[in-house]
């Protein structure tokens, strides 16, 4: 019987993952509408998501900044859930001020949700925030065989959930799924 290493079942995992990139902020949303590219805002969690997700070789399908309300996110996600995509993160709406509805919006569409992320996330933030960790509801499930991450707005929640966990996992949950990245 031949003995495997933790990481050997995500050996082979390799690809072109297709990620939509959604800002969602009350503060950084304009007149001139709900869609724009991360040059033409001040988006800075945006900007870095487009990089890192460009500079390991995988697409950005799509990258919107959108106000927090329930009706946009849901309606954005829904037509992403529809689109070419495998991966659709968003940044922002997690905390707990009344405007905070990022969680609101998306987590009743989750066929499943993926605790351990959140649990993960929150566990990873500790050296960066402390027991601030508490205030953030950073989540992520699955909807009709696409992977949801909701993350925090700021650049540092953006850069720890992409390196650490979104980029090294995504091909591996889409394995699950039965999905061929």
């Amino acid at each position: 019987m031949q003995s495997s290493t933790p990481l050997s079942h995500k050996q082979n995992i390799k690809g072109n993952i297709r990620f939509a990139l959604i800002t969602v902020s009350t503060s950084r949303f304009s007149k001139y509408g709900s869609v724009r590219y991360p040059h033409e805002a001040e988006d800075l969690s945006g900007d870095l998501m487009f990089s890192m997700v460009k500079d390991v070789g995988n697409e950005v399908v799509s990258y919107s900044l959108v106000p927090d309300e329930v009706n946009i996110i849901r309606n954005l996600i829904s037509r992403s859930i529809n689109e070419e995509v495998d991966v659709i993160v968003t940044s922002g709406g997690t905390g707990l001020s009344p405007d905070d509805v990022t969680i609101e919006a998306i987590s009743p569409l989750f066929h499943k949700e993926i605790q351990g992320f959140g649990e993960y996330f929150r566990y990873l933030s500790i050296g960066q925030i402390g027991s601030s960790v508490v205030l953030t509801r950073a989540c992520a499930g699955i909807v009709k065989n696409k992977v949801i991450f909701c993350l925090p707005g700021s650049p540092n929640a953006v850069k720890l959930a992409f390196s650490e966990v979104i980029l090294p996992e995504a091909g591996h949950i889409l394995k699950h799924l039965g999905r061929t990245v």
